[in-house]
């Protein structure tokens, strides 16, 4: 009896993650996209912040795109960091502000932001917007930030997607699908409803007295949902906002996309361990709804994650079934599976059909059951420090 009651309490806990996709999926779907406030008409005082880490690949096209959106290309702050390529002087032929860090041990894109923060402190703008050296924002993207960070007076996130290559593999096109479920369904799902987002790492605009009150200088490999926390205690959690958008694209490389995604899976693993608890704590303390509904947000796991261990506790009911001949735990297993299952259907027929077919989608589960040996490396060798991807 109390092996099932334990059972039955895994299965209540696992399905709270999928309540959570559950509702953000079926909130996207009757998300209207209103005109964006304009009152505000005018880039006043702004500064783009780039971190930079031997991007001399792609860091030009990069601040090309952005010169049009600024007032002047000294606006944009590269900071090129631990580079042992071009990176530095590709930036500054093409105008922009360039600090160059140096430091053997202390690495990662957060010492980097730390970094071009204490820079702008001499004479800090009113809007900070961090974009990536490998991501491309759209034409009016950075408008909509700065005007959407002034008018809530509150860190905006952009819709950040990335782009699959030419003739993308099943594999990339079925990542590039839950790359839009977790980056573009769920934050929608939650604005809907009056809710933050996580941040995403690049598309992020704060004003300077939200990004100036918290500590970027980590090595954390998920640096971006952490802030998101740290900013959520402040009373200033993100608000997401589609209409500006952001993309990057993957790797080719199959070691580049390998690192890249142990660094993103056990950064997200890693923070629902160690701040989703207290987060929750302090949320009903205080009596914090957007520090709650960041929580929850915060707290489901990567798709395949979710299924994978949907699967382990069906297969360990029906060893129940067989032992004590009890179908309830199976039942309950199987039900919170098909709900994660109709879940995930109804979001590629939304927002997927241009990405991957029904056909491709149907080879999920073995894309799952191939991330096993990265999910059991959290447990015994999780990646704790930021490692570059590898560019093109």
């Amino acid at each position: 009896m109390a092996l099932q009651i334990l059972f039955f309490m895994i299965i209540a806990i696992v399905a709270i993650p999928v309540a959570v996709l559950v509702v953000q999926v079926f909130a996207a779907l009757i998300y209207v996209k209103k005109p964006l406030n304009t009152q505000i008409n005018k880039i006043q005082n702004l500064a783009i912040l780039m971190p930079a880490h031997n991007e001399a690949l792609v860091i030009a096209k990069t601040i090309n795109t952005l010169v049009p959106t600024v007032n002047s290309t000294q606006q944009i702050l590269v900071v090129a960091d631990n580079c042992n390529d071009e990176t530095a002087d590709i930036a500054r032929s093409l105008g922009a502000t360039v600090i160059e860090r140096q430091h053997s041990t202390l690495r990662g894109k957060g010492y980097a932001l730390d970094c071009g923060l204490q820079h702008l402190k001499a004479n800090p703008p009113e809007v900070v917007i961090i974009i990536d050296a490998d991501c491309m924002a759209d034409a009016e993207a950075i408008s909509t930030l700065f005007h959407a960070c002034v008018f809530h007076q509150r860190p905006i996130q952009a819709l950040y997607l990335m782009q699959m290559q030419t003739n993308p593999s099943l594999k990339e096109s079925i990542a590039a699908f839950a790359w839009v479920v977790k980056n573009h369904v769920r934050p929608l799902g939650f604005k809907v409803l009056g809710l933050p987002c996580q941040l995403m790492g690049t598309g992020m605009a704060f004003l300077w007295k939200d990004i100036a009150a918290v500590n970027l200088a980590s090595g954390h490999i998920a640096e971006d949902m952490k802030l998101g926390v740290d900013l959520a205690r402040l009373n200033k959690a993100p608000i997401f906002v589609p209409e500006a958008l952001v993309t990057s694209v993957f790797p080719l490389d199959k070691n580049a996309t390998k690192t890249q995604r142990a660094r993103w899976e056990h950064g997200h693993l890693s923070i629902i361990v160690s701040d989703s608890p207290s987060l929750f704590v302090e949320a009903i303390k205080t009596k914090n709804l957007q520090m709650l509904g960041l929580a929850f947000d915060l707290i489901v796991p990567p798709l395949a994650v979710l299924a994978l261990v949907l699967v382990c506790l069906c297969l360990l009911s029906m060893l129940v079934y067989m032992l004590k001949n009890n179908l309830m735990p199976f039942a309950y297993a199987s039900l919170v599976f098909m709900v994660l299952f109709a879940a995930i259907l109804i979001a590629w027929a939304f927002f997927g059909r241009h990405i991957i077919s029904l056909k491709q989608l149907s080879y999920a589960p073995i894309y799952a059951l191939a991330k096993i040996p990265l999910y059991i490396k959290f447990f015994v060798n999780r990646q704790v420090e930021w490692v570059r991807s590898k560019r093109d």
